[in-house]
């Protein structure tokens, strides 16, 4: 069976915001979580050296796994084995790997939404069965123990994110050790999105692994080790889930880049630099949430973790695309339109990534007031 799946629409955003860039305007993007910042120095010292004296090739680089495992008991007190450490190229094949693993055609796995646009195009891209909640901010916009343990029936499998994209929310650990008990008394499968982690602005990120040894982990070095463009990750699975997720991972992916597994390795120590850079992202986020009222933004999602602020432009429109797109050609601001992360309410929401440098975003702030105030008055006129 061919099922279609709908399109991610900032990807749309991204290519009309390149298309005006050279035609010579300038853009700031803020619909991608791209981090504006490139990969540590170290990591980059290290691929130089690679690239002189190594030759490369099909590999899985046991150092880093190991380091991996370090990283898991020193961050979340929890022993893992390097072995259960599948490294892919970024946490998208994380994805496809841990569901085409895991579920048969036909399953039923829950996610809430809003969430990433990727997980319910993924689930329908391979015959599985979405099944969205919908969480709003009376539930933190997040799953809940105990809408999980009212599904009936119970789904074969979930998917948790903490910090959530697009929202940024974190689901604390009382919640989370609620959550994989429900799990473990009706049998669901548990796929924890992880990708944010380090990314959090006062409490705390919990992995998965401290509540449910079971469950399947994706990461990905995208995010806090600031290496979109290396496309390395990895899925953390149950050793008795091991030969399954191996067999799928060398037919359908083969292995991580080389290059990208002896970066990592060094980016794994380079700290002090990346928290640098969540510096950075942590007073971003201090600027945009003191300059929302002055765009007319009073509803947002708690922005925990991650780098986005999720906000509802109800009062604005009802075609989030099409005010996005307004937006950047108006402004060169691009931002992300809600109904990627929710086919419902998402056309009343918008997404804006705080990744982007602070003299960036200060400018898109200083660009987005006046125009935000003049889609306000427009809507006023229109209603009247």
């Amino acid at each position: 069976m061919i099922t279609d799946i709908e399109p991610f629409h900032a990807l749309a955003i991204s290519r009309l915001a390149h298309r005006l860039a050279a035609e010579g305007r300038k853009v700031i993007h803020m619909e991608f979580g791209q981090p504006s910042t490139g990969a540590p120095a170290a990591a980059i010292a290290r691929a130089h050296q690679v690239l002189d004296t190594d030759g490369m090739g099909y590999w899985e680089s046991i150092p880093l796994k190991t380091r991996l495992a370090r990283h898991y008991a020193d961050t979340y007190g929890v022993t893992v084995d390097p072995e259960q450490f599948v490294m892919t190229c970024g946490a998208s094949p994380a994805l496809v790997l841990a569901l085409a693993s895991s579920f048969k055609p036909g399953d039923r796995v829950a996610l809430a939404r809003p969430g990433y646009v990727a997980y319910r195009n993924t689930l329908r891209a391979l015959n599985f069965v979405p099944v969205e909640i919908g969480c709003g901010e009376a539930e933190r916009y997040q799953l809940s123990a105990q809408v999980l343990a009212a599904l009936d029936p119970a789904p074969a499998g979930v998917i948790i994110a903490s910090p959530a994209n697009p929202t940024g929310t974190i689901i604390p650990a009382a919640e989370l050790a609620a959550i994989a008990e429900v799990c473990r008394d009706r049998g669901i499968r548990i796929i924890s999105d992880e990708i944010y982690h380090g990314l959090s602005y006062g409490q705390r990120t919990h992995s998965m692994l401290e509540f449910a040894p079971d469950a399947l982990v994706v990461n990905s070095f995208s995010k806090y080790f600031s290496m979109v463009g290396w496309r390395l990750g990895w899925l953390l699975v149950p050793a008795d889930h091991l030969p399954r997720a191996r067999a799928f991972v060398a037919n359908m992916f083969l292995t991580s880049p080389s290059l990208s597994q002896h970066a990592g390795l060094a980016a794994l120590d380079a700290r002090e630099e990346l928290d640098g850079n969540v510096e950075v992202y942590r007073r971003n986020r201090e600027i945009l949430l003191q300059a929302l009222p002055s765009l007319g933004l009073d509803e947002i999602a708690p922005p925990d973790g991650a780098f986005y602020i999720y906000a509802n432009i109800r009062h604005l429109t009802d075609d989030s695309l099409g005010f996005c797109k307004q937006l950047l050609r108006d402004t060169g601001v691009a931002t992300a339109p809600g109904i990627d992360f929710d086919p419902v309410d998402g056309r009343h929401f918008i997404r804006m990534s705080f990744a982007v440098s602070t003299a960036e975003l200060e400018a898109a702030i200083a660009l987005m007031v006046p125009w935000f105030a003049q889609a306000a008055e427009a809507r006023v006129q229109a209603a009247g």
